[in-house]
């Protein structure tokens, strides 16, 4: 399980250092795809194959469940890190998430998010996390 918040910087050509905790669990190879809310998600092979599995059992006739697996699957790419525990964040995942100088990375559960850090600033406030809580409910959760 992933958990925590990492800064990091991505340098000139693109690389960024994967936080030293997350490189096991993610292995020397693993999926960089364009995520929600504008961040990058990342994917251990072995949870990247579940994801995978459950776009292909949507149907093709539905519009929503052909755009929505046409999102995560023509933005993704393998990656692997390199000697010095770093990974080149394609150019065009790049742009996607406004990805250019400071970078947050975050575990979340299955999966890693990396974020501009601007964004993530903009996007995680919680101020309106006791609704979001009462909502969770609904869905199974509750504390």
């Amino acid at each position: 399980m992933f958990m925590s918040e990492y800064n990091h910087s991505i340098d000139a050509k693109g690389r960024m250092i994967v936080p030293a905790k997350f490189r096991e669990a993610l292995g020397n190879d693993f999926i960089v795809t364009q995520g929600l809310d504008g961040c990058l998600f990342v994917f251990p092979n072995s949870e990247w194959q579940v994801f995978e599995e459950k776009l292909r059992s949507l149907p093709v006739s539905n519009k929503d469940a052909r755009k929505f697996s046409r999102f995560f699957l023509a933005g993704a790419a393998q990656v692997e890190l390199d000697g010095q525990g770093r990974i080149l964040l394609p150019a065009v995942l790049r742009q996607f998430a406004g990805l250019e100088k400071d970078a947050v990375v975050v575990g979340v559960g299955s999966r890693v998010e990396i974020w501009d850090k601007s964004r993530w600033e903009e996007n995680t406030s919680f101020d309106d996390m006791d609704e979001i809580a009462e909502h969770m409910a609904d869905l199974g959760i509750s504390i």
